[in-house]
């Protein structure tokens, strides 16, 4: 799997080190991942598409085989277009994988060549979910130690 492209697809609001760990594990995997960042307007996101892709950039600037970019559209389109050969997600937990496993089938379906491979982040991070994140600072907590520094500054700019 060492020449292959992967496309690690999200909205990342914000990335979590959930995020990151995968997208280290993904590269010791594939020459190549792209961290595709969704444009969806539907998900109403917290941060502007260039906040999330340029705190997704300072946290995987360690990683050379890593790029960020950001799509709109049909994945299985987008991956076709980049000459990806597999679709990289996390599983935190038990509850994310009918989800997870809808998806998959679903992209599949509609582009027979698109794989789908799971991973699973450290057990440190297995509890980390973007939703929660936001929670949390905008309650006020702390958020060190759960997001790359640069979400953290980001976050905290964004409280009332």
């Amino acid at each position: 799997m060492k020449r292959t492209i992967a496309i690690y697809p999200g909205s990342f609001d914000p990335p979590t080190n959930g995020h990151v760990d995968i997208i280290v594990r993904a590269a010791k995997l594939f020459a190549k991942i792209i961290v595709a960042v969704t444009d969806n307007s539907n998900k109403n996101p917290t941060f502007t598409l260039a906040q999330r892709m340029e705190v997704l950039r300072k946290s995987t600037v360690h990683l050379p085989t890593v790029s960020v970019e950001c799509f709109s559209g049909l994945l299985v389109n987008y991956l076709e277009r980049k000459r990806a050969v597999a679709i990289i997600r996390g599983l935190r937990a038990i509850s994310d994988f009918e989800y997870e496993f809808q998806m998959a089938l679903m992209n599949r379906r509609l582009n027979r060549k698109a794989e789908t491979v799971f991973l699973m982040p450290d057990e440190a991070n297995t509890y980390l979910s973007s939703s929660l994140i936001k929670e949390i600072s905008r309650l006020g907590g702390s958020t060190r130690g759960l997001v790359p520094p640069s979400v953290e500054k980001l976050l905290q700019n964004k409280r009332p």
